[in-house]
């Protein structure tokens, strides 16, 4: 099992080195968040290359981020942009908020993106409220046992051809276990039954492996 998870590193760092270019900026986010103690829950360079991929191919210019850490994510969205696009991205901790301010102005991106600091239910609560304008791409990543009330939410911040993403929703293959104690595992499994029934959204799930161990995510498109 050592092996092949050194294996699945290895490969992982060979397509981040041929495929995913050397920015340097995104090192120093790294870096700073290492400085400020913030948990490394950042996604992979391959994961980040991904997003930028996925929201050029979308088209979108207006992203939703629900989970912002240091903002390492958010400036890969912020990277495939255009002048006129936006990304609002919910952070709770307002050391993380800060951080990820400082991380997106040393990247150059302050213009696009936007933090707001607090819980994520009660800003999209708020943005429901104040009929903020719909979102062309939701990326789910932050506290698992709310994934269901951030999904109910992100429907209605959404318009046919919204894609939604949640992301590290295989945890290492624990989302198997219906008896689980753990919170986390258990606001995936409601997260993924809710997809699975869902009248209004076409999903499916992708499993990863690489730098950062065995997880995977789930992609969504609205479709009425």
């Amino acid at each position: 099992m050592i092996f092949l998870e050194n294996l699945f590193a290895a490969v992982d760092a060979y397509f981040i080195e041929k495929l995913v270019e050397n920015d340097p900026v995104f090192d120093q986010i790294l870096t700073n968040n290492q400085k400020y103690k913030l948990p490394p829950h950042d996604v992979s360079p391959s994961q980040g290359k991904f997003l930028y991929l996925l929201t050029k191919i979308k088209g979108a210019k207006r992203i939703l981020e629900i989970g912002t850490l240091g903002g390492y994510s958010t400036l890969w969205f912020a990277k495939a942009l255009d002048d006129d696009g936006q990304i609002i991205s919910l952070e709770y901790d307002k050391t993380h908020a800060d951080v990820a301010k400082e991380n997106l102005a040393l990247a150059g991106v302050s213009n696009k993106t936007t933090i707001v600091v607090g819980a994520a239910c009660d800003s999209l609560e708020e943005m429901i409220q104040t009929q903020t304008a719909p979102f062309d791409l939701i990326f789910i990543d932050a506290d698992k046992e709310n994934n269901s009330v951030y999904l109910h939410y992100a429907l209605q911040l959404s318009t046919p051809g919204t894609i939604i993403i949640g992301d590290n929703v295989v945890r290492e293959g624990t989302v198997l276990d219906s008896k689980s104690s753990d919170r986390r595992v258990l606001g995936v499994r409601s997260f993924v039954d809710d997809l699975s029934t869902s009248k209004t959204l076409t999903s499916t799930a992708i499993e990863t492996v690489g730098v950062k161990g065995y997880d995977g995510f789930t992609i969504s498109i609205v479709e009425k």
